[in-house]
């Protein structure tokens, strides 16, 4: 057992399951962040926003979420130090050829998705649960953290909206490598599913990083 924590396969084996584990979660993120845009008002934000936070099977679902992304990041910075110690003198003229564009700067597109994320949980995660800043509004008698309020302020600032837009930007170029080689990381490699795992990838992506600029150019061009 302690081999797969210690073994070249079983680190990225780790990474590719983490990495799945929260591609899953971007769907589930996305689904609730946009019914802001999608709907009139922010009570089904607002109420998915604290059933999130209130729920005990959600609330465990997090923790392993929380651990996925370290298991992530970790792994990931770990075995691209071990690339480059096995490397330590780099070629004239590299061979890009043998690797893909995107597999080249996942440690480069990683590190600016990790800035960004550290700022998205101080702005939205850490107010919620821990500074209790966030204001409150009334659906049927019972108070609730209005969290959509603060998403639409947010996205009102043309900093921060260019800061979401690029950090999409730069997980597009993540998720495009990341799906087709963590599927092949945990042993799916064949000509035909690995082609449908490929556009199914191109497909997710697009959607994805779409719906969640989506968002903060609606609300800073038209709320």
């Amino acid at each position: 057992m302690s081999s797969i924590f210690t073994s070249s396969i079983g680190k990225k084996l780790i990474m590719s399951l983490a990495g799945l584990f929260l591609i899953i979660f971007l769907l589930v993120h996305l689904g609730l962040n946009i019914s802001i845009i999608l709907v009139d008002s922010r009570e089904i934000f607002n109420k998915g926003a604290h059933f999130m936070s209130t729920n005990l099977v959600i609330k465990v679902l997090e923790i392993i979420l929380f651990g996925g992304f370290l298991l992530h990041m970790f792994y990931g910075v770990y075995i691209q130090i071990q690339n480059w110690l096995s490397r330590p003198k780099r070629y004239k003229v590299e061979n890009f050829s043998q690797t893909s564009f995107f597999s080249k700067f996942m440690i480069h597109t990683a590190a600016v998705i990790t800035v960004f994320l550290v700022i998205h949980i101080a702005d939205f995660y850490y107010k919620s649960r821990f500074a209790g800043t966030v204001p409150e509004v009334e659906y049927d008698g019972k108070k609730y953290a209005d969290l959509g309020l603060l998403v639409i302020e947010k996205f009102q600032l043309p900093g921060f909206v260019i800061l979401y837009i690029v950090s999409f930007i730069f997980l597009a170029f993540h998720l495009l490598h990341v799906f087709q080689s963590a599927f092949q990381t945990i042993g799916i490699n064949h000509p035909v599913y690995s082609s449908v795992i490929k556009y199914f990838g191109i497909i997710y992506t697009i959607v994805v990083c779409l719906g969640f600029t989506a968002i903060p150019l609606y609300i800073y061009f038209a709320m």
